[in-house]
């Protein structure tokens, strides 16, 4: 009797839920429009000016968000002067590096290829302060290091911050490859393809303010931290900070949608609600715009560091393949398989070592056999 009416209690419970229960979507979610993703700024300092478009999608859309290209991209100055931006890569524009009147003001504008155009609203220039450092510290309870940036505005004009950064590690594969097949021949390799370099440029949203401060001061601010199990600190790790000087309107809006994207990640990832910035379509003002542009310069702080934190990489034991007496034999042997070969064994050289290329070659876990030009500075 009493398992009888726990079975029946739980019965009940689960028809009762799931008859009770039924899904909800707001309807910014299942919106069919693919709104104008606009990310970037216009760099007025000496480096380059970065426009990046997109278009929105659903939050459970799970597929790459759409590059919005063929658009013609410019900045306008009150002055009557016009920077035009060249698309390098799809979706992405570019304009070179100049210094511009940083008392002057700045407006974005967007043709897409579909004839639509977008403008933004006249923005002042912040100029950014110089990063005092970038510190680094290990914490073990996290078991990560955590990066901190230190910034300061003897004139206390800035107030409020952004910062990005890019990350760049050097690692390496558990084997070495010393032999390929060139033109069905095994030869000893010419390229190392055991040596790699990885790189990732930042996602979140990181803002900072010293409004409520006596002194607009940012001292040891917690940027992000860097787990030790990513293996990213074992060799050796570098990090590039780039600082930004916001707007009151500028970082209020990113405080807005760095609150709304918390649970999905970037602007160009779905969003479940609309934060619109200040850029319009001119000729349809419900055609909702994504974005803020602003006009600021722009200052960086390297920093790099050999901790050795990690493991060496690790992998499965390399096969072993027979060598037939006949070289030729022996050539189409190795061809047979898909392991990259590490070398021949034995006292009299009876067999070749193979091993996946998740094994030999670093390129597969998505880095570059290019170092840096910063690497060894």
């Amino acid at each position: 009797m009493k398992y009888s009416v726990i079975s029946f209690l739980f019965f009940a419970l689960l028809f009762f839920g799931y008859s009770c229960i039924e899904p909800f979507s707001p309807p910014e979610v299942n919106s069919v429009e693919k709104h104008l993703v606009v990310d970037g700024f216009f760099n007025v300092g000496s480096d380059t000016s970065r426009i990046d478009l997109r278009r929105t999608q659903n939050v459970n859309d799970k597929t790459q968000p759409i590059i919005e290209s063929g658009a013609t991209v410019s900045v306008e100055a009150e002055s009557g002067e016009m920077v035009l931006f060249n698309e390098s890569r799809p979706g992405i524009y570019l304009a070179p590096p100049k210094q511009h009147n940083t008392a002057d003001k700045y407006r974005l504008r967007v043709k897409t290829k579909d004839g639509k155009e977008y403008l933004s609203e006249y923005v002042a220039v912040s100029v950014t302060p110089a990063i005092d450092s970038v510190t680094n510290k290990y914490d073990k309870g996290q078991d990560a290091m955590i990066f901190y940036v230190n910034a300061h505005d003897s004139q206390s004009k800035t107030q409020f911050y952004r910062w990005k950064f890019e990350e760049t590690w050097e690692y390496r594969t558990a084997y070495f490859s010393y032999l390929e097949v060139v033109n069905k021949q095994i030869q000893i390799r010419t390229k190392d393809i055991n040596q790699c370099w990885g790189s990732m440029q930042s996602g979140s949203i990181l803002l900072g303010s010293t409004v409520k401060l006596s002194a607009d001061v940012i001292k040891d601010l917690p940027l992000f931290r860097v787990p030790v199990s990513t293996n990213k600190l074992f060799i050796k790790y570098s990090v590039l900070v780039r600082q930004y000087g916001l707007s009151r309107q500028a970082f209020e809006y990113w405080t807005t949608l760095a609150k709304t994207t918390q649970g999905t990640g970037s602007l160009f990832d779905p969003q479940p609600s609309q934060v619109t910035g200040n850029i319009q379509n001119t000729k349809n003002a419900k055609d909702l715009v994504f974005g803020y542009f602003s006009a600021s310069t722009e200052e960086t702080k390297r920093l790099t560091i050999k901790p050795g934190l990690g493991n060496y990489a690790r992998c499965a034991e390399p096969d072993t393949f027979d060598i037939v007496c006949n070289p030729l034999s022996m050539r189409q042997c190795a061809l047979e398989t898909s392991a990259l070969l590490i070398s021949y064994g034995g006292m009299r050289s009876e067999y070749i070592l193979g091993a996946p290329s998740s094994c030999t070659d670093c390129r597969t876990q998505g880095g570059t056999l290019v170092r840096p030009i910063y690497w060894d500075k």
